[in-house]
């Protein structure tokens, strides 16, 4: 395979690996409540960025020093990356536990309006009473960013085989860089269509949307959980 083909199937089975249910379902847990459309996409971007450090990284070095990745070690890394995304969908399903949200229309000074959950946890002043302040809290990058650490360092063992058959360390090392833009621009892409029908719940009704983050709670939940007991077998 020429060096350029090498670099597009890269990229292509980079975009096609942001697809697979764990990534998915660890995203998504990371995104629930929150569907601006640019926080989506800087939170996917992240994700993906996480995932390309990690992945050059081992890979870069595995390919430098002739080194290889162990089963049981891939295996580890595996059941570690379904703990993660079962402990994500789970801080979904406690928030809403905790915090029972409900839902109001929100102003902001430039005039744009939109529905948001709100939460009274912890007042002690009537609902009636209450300001209904709401502010747009951190983005959850960092947490992103080390999510898709995690995801990379995982995926890093299959990963190697591909980029050690092109027959040199240079050309390995440029595989796995485009895969890991491809996987950057596919989760980002993902997370961009993603906003519309996120945004579409936001605007529908408490228990519609409510609905929809118990999904995603315990769609991650059971991912990571499969994810886990599939690999203890090889540990």
């Amino acid at each position: 395979m020429e060096y350029y083909t090498l670099l597009i199937f890269g990229l292509l089975v980079g975009m096609q690996h942001a697809l697979e249910a764990d990534h998915l379902a660890a995203v998504a847990a990371m995104s629930a409540g929150r569907t601006s459309r640019r926080a989506l996409v800087l939170r996917g971007g992240c994700w993906g960025i996480g995932h390309t450090l990690t992945l050059l990284f081992i890979c870069g070095m595995l390919l430098i020093l002739g080194g290889t990745i162990s089963p049981h070690t891939q295996a580890l890394l595996e059941f570690s990356v379904g703990i993660m995304v079962m402990l994500l969908g789970a801080n979904v399903l406690f928030k809403l536990r905790r915090q029972r949200p409900h839902f109001h229309i929100h102003e902001h000074e430039t005039g744009e309006m939109h529905v948001h959950a709100h939460s009274h946890t912890g007042e002690a002043r009537p609902h009636t009473d209450s300001p209904h302040r709401h502010e747009h809290h951190d983005l959850g990058l960092g947490r992103a960013v080390m999510v898709g650490m995690m995801h990379g360092a995982a995926g890093s063992a299959a990963l190697l085989v591909l980029a050690a058959a092109s027959g040199s360390a240079v050309t390995g090392i440029s595989y796995v860089l485009a895969f890991g833009v491809g996987s950057i621009l596919g989760m980002a892409a993902l997370s961009f269509v993603a906003a519309w029908p996120l945004g579409f719940l936001e605007r529908c009704t408490g228990w519609l949307n409510t609905a929809a983050l118990v999904s995603i709670g315990c769609a991650a939940v059971l991912i990571g959980g499969g994810l886990s007991l599939e690999s203890w077998g090889a540990l």
